[in-house]
C-alpha cells in the first residue's frame, strides 16, 4: 500500500462543523472512512496556519487515494491537497531507473 499526506483547510462552513462536533469526531469519520476502503490513518494533526489539518494515510493506490481526496473537496467544507510520500528504500530504487531526459532548450 502507498502512503499519503493530506494537507487540508476548512472553509468557514467546515470550520463551524469542527467546532461544534470536536477534533476526536474528525479524526473518528477520516479514520472510518479510510478503513472502509482499505486504508489506515497513521496520524492526524490538527494545527495553526494556512492549513488547518496535516493526515498521514495509508491507501491501497493513487486511484483510492485521489477519489478520497476529490471527494472531500467537493464537500465545500475543506479543500486537501494531496501529496504521495516515498520511503527511503523506494527513493534507493530510483537510482537503478534509467531515465533519458534533455532540459527544455538544450
Amino acid at each position: 500500500m502507498a502512503m499519503y499526506m493530506v494537507r487540508a483547510r476548512y472553509t468557514h462552513e467546515g470550520l463551524q462543523g469542527v467546532l461544534r462536533e470536536g477534533g476526536t469526531s474528525r479524526r473518528n469519520a477520516i479514520s472510518k472512512l479510510a478503513e472502509e476502503l482499505g486504508g489506515r490513518v497513521e496520524s492526524l494533526y490538527f494545527a495553526f496556519g494556512d492549513v488547518d489539518v496535516y493526515c498521514v494515510m495509508e491507501m491501497p493506490d493513487n486511484v483510492t487515494a485521489a477519489a478520497v481526496s476529490m471527494t472531500v473537496s467537493s464537500s465545500g467544507a475543506v479543500s486537501c491537497e494531496l501529496v504521495t510520500l516515498l520511503t527511503p528504500e523506494e527513493v534507493d530504487q530510483t537510482r537503478e531507473v534509467t531515465v533519458n531526459y534533455q532540459p527544455p532548450g538544450s
